[in-house]
C-alpha cells in the first residue's frame, strides 16, 4: 500500500534522526578503524569509539553513540519549529527571525552532553557561524553564509524543505537555496538545494530509488552534479555495501576537498568552489542506490562508510523514509533512539505534516489568484 503524507513526513524525520544516531559513534573513522573498534562492521545502535569518551580527543565531551543524536538531529527539529512558527515557505529572514532565537534563547535536552543546555553549546563551529553573523554581526542573512566553511552543515538539516515542497523538488531547491543561504556558499549551500530537492522527490506517488537520484541530477549544478553522477556511475554496479565503500570514496575524492584524512583537512579543503563538492551528500544518494531502498542496508552502507558517516545516513535515512514512510524505519532501532535520546521523535513529524498541508492550501490560493490575474491580462 502507498504511504500517506503522514507516514512518509514520519518516515523521512524518523529516518533522518535514526541515521545520525547510528552514525554518530563512528564518525570521523574510516571503515577500517571501524571494523577494528566493534569487530566487524556496525549493524545497529553501537556504543561511543572510546569507552573513556568524557576525556578521549578529539571527542570529548560529547558522549556520541549508546543511540544519542547529534547536532544533524537537533539542528533538523529546529528548522521544524521554525516551520511551526511561521506556517508557510522559508528564506533566510527566517532563519535570522526564528532558528537564530531558537539556537540561542531556549535550553533543551542535549543528548551527547546529557544536560539541558542551549542548542548553540552543542552546534559546530559551522553552525555558529550563523549566530555570529546574524544575531552579533547584523549582516544581510541572504549573504550571511558568505566566508564561513563550506561544508555539509546547511545541508544536514534540510529533510524538512523538502517535505513541505512534497513532489516538487524544484520548489524545494530553490527555497532551500534560499534558507542556506544565511549558512553556505558555494556547494555546501548547493548541496543543501539539491538534498531538499531530493527529499522532495522521494514523496511523488511512484517514486524509486533512481527517480530520486535523477530529480537530484535534473537540479544540481558544477561539481556537485559532477561529483553525484560518478558515485552514482559506481553505486549502479553493487548491490550490497561491503563491496561499495572503497569504490565509493574514490568516485568522490576528485571531488571532495578535505582530503584522504578526515581529522586532518587539507590546506584547500571547505574553500568556495565551482569544480568541488561536499562528500555527503553523493555518497548518500549512492548508497541510496545500492541499498535499493531497503532501510537498513542503505543507513548501514552509509554508516559504515566512515568519516562524517553521522551526516550521510541523517541524508540517506531521510530519503528512504521518504520514500517508504515510517514503517520502513526499524521499530527496535527508532525506539532505542527516541529513549536513549529523550527526544519524541514523532512529535516533530506531526508538526510539519500539518504545516505542510496548510503551506500547500496557501499555494493553491497563490497560484488560482496568479491564474485569474494572468487570464485578465491574456483577455485583456
Amino acid at each position: 500500500m502507498t504511504p500517506t503524507l503522514d507516514a512518509r513526513i514520519t518516515g523521512c524525520l524518523v529516518g533522518a534522526a535514526v541515521g545520525d544516531a547510528l552514525g554518530g559513534p563512528v564518525e570521523g573513522w574510516t571503515p577500517e578503524q571501524i571494523v577494528e573498534r566493534h569487530g566487524g562492521r556496525v549493524q545497529g545502535v553501537v556504543g561511543p569509539f572510546h569507552e573513556d569518551w568524557r576525556h578521549a580527543r578529539p571527542i570529548a565531551p560529547y558522549h556520541k553513540g549508546d543511540g544519542h543524536v547529534t547536532d544533524d538531529t537537533l539542528m533538523t527539529h529546529a528548522l521544524v519549529r521554525v516551520y511551526g512558527k511561521v506556517r508557510d515557505h522559508l528564506d533566510a529572514y527566517a532563519v535570522a527571525d526564528h532558528l537564530v532565537p531558537d539556537l540561542i534563547s531556549n535550553p533543551r535536552w542535549i543528548p551527547e552532553l546529557e544536560a539541558e543546555a542551549l542548542p548553540l553549546q552543542r552546534i559546530f563551529l559551522a553552525e555558529k557561524w550563523i549566530v555570529a553573523r546574524l544575531h552579533y554581526g547584523h549582516v544581510d542573512p541572504r549573504e550571511a553564509g558568505v566566508g564561513n566553511i563550506v561544508n555539509c552543515g546547511a545541508t544536514m538539516y534540510m529533510a524538512p524543505v523538502g517535505a513541505v515542497n512534497a513532489g516538487n523538488p524544484a520548489g524545494a531547491y530553490a527555497e532551500a537555496l534560499d534558507v542556506a543561504g544565511a549558512h553556505q556558499s558555494s556547494y555546501g549551500r548547493e548541496a543543501a538545494g539539491v538534498f531538499a530537492a531530493a527529499v522532495a522527490a522521494a514523496y511523488a506517488p511512484g517514486a524509486t530509488v533512481r527517480t530520486v537520484v535523477d530529480a537530484a541530477l535534473s537540479l544540481a549544478k558544477d561539481g556537485t552534479r559532477d561529483a553525484i553522477e560518478a558515485v552514482c556511475e559506481v553505486a549502479a554496479q553493487h548491490s550490497d555495501f561491503e563491496s561499495a565503500l572503497k569504490p565509493l570514496r574514490e568516485a568522490v575524492s576528485p571531488f571532495d576537498t578535505v582530503g584522504p584524512e578526515y581529522r586532518k583537512p587539507s590546506l584547500g579543503a571547505r574553500r568556495p568552489s565551482r569544480l568541488h563538492s561536499i562528500e555527503e551528500l553523493p555518497v548518500a544518494l549512492g548508497m541510496l542506490l545500492v541499498g535499493g531502498g531497503d532501510f537498513r542496508h542503505t543507513v548501514l552502507g552509509s554508516v559504515n562508510y566512515g568519516r562524517d558517516c553521522d551526516s550521510i545516513a541523517t541524508m540517506s535515512g531521510a530519503i528512504v523514509g521518504a520514500l517508504y514512510g515510517g514503517d520502513a524505519v526499524p521499530a527496535e532501532w527508532s525506539e532505542e533512539v527516541a529513549a536513549a535520546s529523550r527526544l519524541d521523535l514523532h512529535a516533530p513529524a506531526a508538526s510539519l505534516s500539518e504545516v505542510t498541508r496548510e503551506v500547500f492550501a496557501r499555494d493553491l490560493e497563490r497560484r488560482r489568484a496568479h491564474e485569474a490575474a494572468f487570464a485578465a491580462l491574456v483577455e485583456a
